[in-house]
């Protein structure tokens, strides 16, 4: 098995533990903008600190960085703020594994955002099994109140958000790694350097957006911490895992592959939140699931 698969599914697992958090923390006492805030202020210290460790144990020289790096890692970087705000948003409108699987339409776009930014194409195996998730998708759109032909139903607030955080998602996995492809190392110290790097830059942009704008907001989340240490743990573990994958493989096939983040979505959200899901929300996910098994065997 190639390696890039175990290190996406961990990806998944880590993913799934951070939004419940951040689910909680929304919630309760925290806005959209500092439960986003509080993933990068908890995991980015911790990332610096593992790298500089790394480098003096080894002995090894931080790589040359060069402006295409920086380029790639700032807007990946906002990129990811902009969406993980989306997806926090997106838990207030629809439940827990519903948000998840809009969000999840990043892996759709990440194939053509990947190939207009990299030149990275896909298989038509592979395509095949990503329009299988967007019908999914479609199925998803859908709500109660919605009525008429489904491309109105994909008009709706939510749809919109969690589309949104979609596109968002697919522009920073693919400039992640286009960044991680500049740094000349092996790929573990590519993705730790990457990571330390945007996580950085992440923390700083929140820091002084909040102090502008939601200034008691940087207490609130130190207030939080017992919770927000945790987003910070899981968010390391998540952010780790994603940018090996992305120094590995096709930033669209990893994204595919983490559709593994919806099954665990899914349960999430019946036996932790204790929503209820409907018979179409299952089977918009059981579409969703397929087209990951198609995924496996075709790439």
């Amino acid at each position: 098995m190639s390696l890039w698969i175990p290190v996406t599914l961990a990806a998944a697992v880590f993913q799934t533990l951070r939004f419940m958090l951040q689910k909680l923390l929304s919630a309760s006492r925290l806005s959209v903008g500092g439960a986003t805030f509080a993933r990068f202020a908890y995991s980015a210290p911790l990332i610096l600190s593992g790298l500089l460790i790394w480098l003096l144990v080894t002995g090894r020289e931080l790589p040359s960085l060069d402006a295409r790096f920086w380029s790639f890692a700032a807007v990946g970087g906002l990129t990811q703020i902009l969406a993980t705000v989306c997806v926090v948003m997106l838990f207030k409108q629809r439940n827990f594994a519903v948000g998840i699987t809009f969000k999840k339409t990043e892996v759709i776009q990440t194939a053509l955002v990947g190939f207009l930014i990299l030149g990275e194409g896909i298989s038509p195996a592979a395509l095949g099994a990503i329009v299988i998730g967007l019908v999914g998708v479609i199925l998803l759109s859908r709500t109660p109140e919605t009525q008429g032909p489904w491309w109105r139903q994909m008009t709706g607030r939510a749809p919109l958000i969690g589309l949104a955080s979609g596109v968002l998602f697919a522009i920073s996995a693919v400039t992640y790694r286009g960044a991680s492809l500049e740094v000349q190392a092996e790929p573990v110290l590519r993705a730790v350097v990457t990571l330390a790097a945007v996580a950085t830059m992440q923390m700083v942009a929140m820091a002084i957006w909040l102090a502008w704008r939601e200034k008691g907001q940087l207490a609130a989340v130190w207030g939080a911490r017992r919770t927000a240490v945790w987003v910070g743990l899981t968010s390391l573990g998540g952010s780790f895992c994603w940018f090996l994958a992305f120094t590995l493989q096709n930033a669209a096939y990893v994204n595919a592959l983490g559709q593994f983040e919806m099954v665990l979505s899914l349960l999430a959200s019946v036996l932790f939140f204790r929503e209820k899901i409907t018979r179409r929300e299952v089977a918009g996910m059981s579409l969703l699931g397929l087209s990951i098994l198609t995924l496996v065997i075709v790439i």
